[in-house]
């Protein structure tokens, strides 16, 4: 059971230690959460990244950094499209209910 705690504990502090991309601030890591969110928490093609760069101000380049940034901090997956996929803020899935025991 100890063994378990400090792996999950390891790897809290792994992705604790990402350092977000140069040159971007808090403001635009929030701006980026809310534009992801704003177009269906999907970031894959040109549809996406568009409106993104928009709302945010940043260069297509400063978005994919953020986004391997978010990746790497748990704040969003890679889609096997090679998109990636925001699980914070508005993105968050809901957990299902517990069920009722019969």
């Amino acid at each position: 059971m100890k063994k378990i705690a400090f792996t999950f504990a390891a790897l809290g502090l792994t992705s604790a230690c990402v350092m977000a991309p140069e040159n971007v601030t808090a403001e635009d890591l929030v701006a980026f959460d809310e534009a992801v969110a704003s177009i269906g928490c999907d970031l894959v093609g040109e549809s996406d990244y568009l409106p993104v760069e928009l709302q945010t101000g940043l260069t297509r380049e400063k978005v994919i950094e953020v986004a391997q940034y978010k990746v790497a901090r748990e704040e969003a997956v890679s889609l096997s499209n090679g998109g990636v996929r925001s699980v914070v803020g508005a993105c968050t899935v809901p957990e299902e209910p517990a069920k009722p025991a019969a």
